[in-house]
């Protein structure tokens, strides 16, 4: 399967240039989350696959770097990133441009040594969690079998305690799922767990999803209130 990458128009964050890259040629992850705004998962994997990334796919990433003068490269794919075995060089052509990366994942498999070396190459690492419970991980989240939540916590946990870059820990809030009074207390457990550098709060903003999942903006500026003080 060819793979070529794709990109989203530069962008301003926190005063640097990003620029966004997808490495995989179509949707290849270790979950089948109901809300993914890509769709389903056909391809579930948490080992590596080749995606006969030509040399002319690095050569077009320089000249990305080069002709946006981008000052952050962030992997951000469709699906899990780290699965693409020629991701290490992506990073080795962005680091190669004196640039530092950031990597999102969703955070279950940073803990297999194989990927925390990968994912230690990178300047930041996002994980990410979008339930509190294992019985609704497997019921809308729909992991690769045998993987449980206490597990998806737990391998961030380790990560982060051996990771010498910035990571990210991202939470969206569902309705329903993760936004009642208990269920913020078990959120306040699990950022203090993992300790991340730096915590996002996010809430499902695409449309289709928007009506089963989406709160208030109200609901949303409290919990983050709650979650960030």
């Amino acid at each position: 399967m060819m793979c070529g990458f794709n990109y989203k128009e530069i962008y301003i964050e926190d005063g640097r240039r990003v620029l966004e890259v997808n490495i995989l040629p179509e949707k290849y992850c270790n979950f089948d989350c109901i809300f993914c705004p890509i769709g389903r998962s056909q391809n579930k994997i948490d080992t590596q696959k080749s995606f006969d990334i030509l040399d002319s796919s690095l050569i077009e990433l320089e000249n990305m770097i080069e002709n946006t003068k981008a000052e952050l490269v962030f992997i951000n794919s469709k699906g899990e990133a780290l699965v693409n075995e020629k991701i290490i060089d992506v990073i080795k052509v962005i680091k190669g441009k004196g640039l530092p990366v950031k990597l999102l994942s969703n955070g279950y498999i940073l803990n297999r040594s194989e990927y925390k070396e990968i994912a230690n190459m990178c300047d930041e690492v996002i994980g990410e969690i979008k339930v509190i419970s294992d019985e609704d991980f497997q019921k809308i989240q729909r992991p690769i079998e045998g993987y449980t939540f206490e597990n998806h916590i737990s391998n961030m946990k380790v990560f982060k305690e051996q990771y010498k870059g910035k990571f990210i820990l991202e939470l969206t809030i569902l309705k329903g799922y993760n936004d009642d009074e208990e269920a913020i207390q078990k959120l306040k457990n699990i950022i203090k767990e993992i300790s991340p550098n730096k915590l996002i709060i996010a809430r499902m903003e695409d449309e289709i999803f928007k009506k089963k999942f989406g709160i208030t903006d109200e609901r949303f500026k409290g919990i983050s209130n709650e979650l960030i003080s």
